[in-house]
């Protein structure tokens, strides 16, 4: 399967010289243009737009976002339990049609209740993911109404009640809208080997990843389901080695200085403990997966680093792809550069290495028809 790169968009510069986070502070429409160009012009399959309780609307983004671009895809977070079911299944299937089929949708729960308290949610981690559940199901039935007969559909749940639901706008792309999902808890990872055509997962050593791997299969299996799998990293390459590791301890100087969390910060997110998890057992896993950021911050985030040149880097990126990884979500700490460095110096090597793997199985494959 090729690999699909995804990048990571925000709405304004940053204002720092390492930036963790980019979705939020207000909205600059000329620097979101020139960001979405930028992954665009460097090669990116699509782009994230993030999402936190504060921050601009991702539909309204996307939707600003495409209009700056040709072809590039918009992976768009979401958080369950806000909107109803069915009236966000008609937004982004009304975004899909207008965009010419560029949406997904990121389904992200929610890992941590102040920040879900901050949109009036209260409810507690396990009960976000049951709703999360009825709410994935009923959007798959909204957007796979046509295909079902388009008769009108009910729905009876703990948390959504549905009556004659009839909805007159459908996705335009083939097999509808594709689901990603991340969680790294017991019911996230029931939920998401039940719903998720995209399963995501942060940047962990290789042994780890293999491991997850397995059992998203496995559980995959007996939903007659197999997703394909993500994941995601802070690439911090240089034209050496040392450059390279050198500019990550300057971001990680600059990050250790504007970090806020308490040192007994203890974060919610199952998938944040398993990185500080690691980030305690060492530095650097396997060749160049750097871990320092990640223990630094919280793990708030796609924090985990690949550092070296971008040969290295992309040869540690074609080990996860080994593994059976087909998307890499990849995003810098100088967030606009980094975009445009890898769309010049990484990306094409990790494209061009997976094509010629794919030519030489074509090519095996036609011999033994012979």
């Amino acid at each position: 399967m090729p690999v699909e790169f995804l990048g990571m968009i925000g709405v304004k510069p940053s204002e720092s010289n390492a930036a963790m986070h980019i979705i939020g502070g207000g909205i600059d429409h000329d620097y979101l243009c020139r960001f979405s160009q930028a992954h665009e012009d460097s090669d990116f399959d699509g782009v994230l737009v993030g999402y936190t309780s504060g921050s601009a609307d991702g539909l309204h983004v996307a939707q600003a976002a495409a209009a700056c671009t040709d072809r590039i895809k918009f992976l768009i977070a979401h958080r369950p339990g806000f909107v109803a079911p069915t009236l966000a299944a008609r937004k982004f299937a009304t975004l899909d049609y207008f965009t010419g089929g560029r949406v997904s949708v990121h389904i992200i729960t929610g890992g941590h209740d102040a920040e879900q308290q901050r949109d009036g949610d209260w409810k507690g981690h396990d009960e976000r993911y049951r709703r999360t559940d009825e709410y994935l199901t009923i959007l798959r039935r909204t957007w796979e109404h046509d295909a079902n007969g388009g008769e009108p559909f009910d729905f009876e749940g703990e948390f959504y009640q549905v009556v004659g639901q009839n909805p007159e706008v459908s996705p335009i792309q083939d097999g509808g809208i594709p689901l990603y999902f991340g969680g790294a808890s017991d019911i996230a990872f029931e939920i998401g080997v039940k719903h998720a055509d995209v399963y995501m997962m942060w940047g962990e050593p290789r042994a780890s990843i293999a491991s997850t791997i397995e059992r998203v299969q496995a559980g995959a299996a007996t939903y007659g389901r197999m997703p394909r799998l993500s994941v995601s990293f802070r690439p911090i390459i240089a034209p050496t080695e040392s450059q390279a590791w050198e500019k990550a301890e300057r971001y990680l100087a600059a990050v250790t200085k504007l970090a806020k969390q308490p040192l007994d910060f203890r974060p919610q997110s199952r998938g944040s403990q398993r990185l500080l998890e690691f980030a305690s057992q060492g530095d650097v896993h396997d060749e160049r997966l750097w871990m320092p950021i990640a223990g630094a911050t919280g793990a708030a985030g796609n924090s985990s680093a690949l550092v070296g040149t971008p040969e290295q880097v992309a040869e540690s990126i074609l080990r996860y792809i080994d593994l059976g990884v087909s998307t890499i979500l990849i995003r810098g700490f100088d967030p606009l550069p980094d975009a445009i460095d890898y769309g010049r110096e990484l990306i094409p090597l990790v494209k061009a290495e997976v094509a010629r793997r794919e030519g030489a199985a074509a090519r095996q494959s036609a011999a033994v028809a012979d």
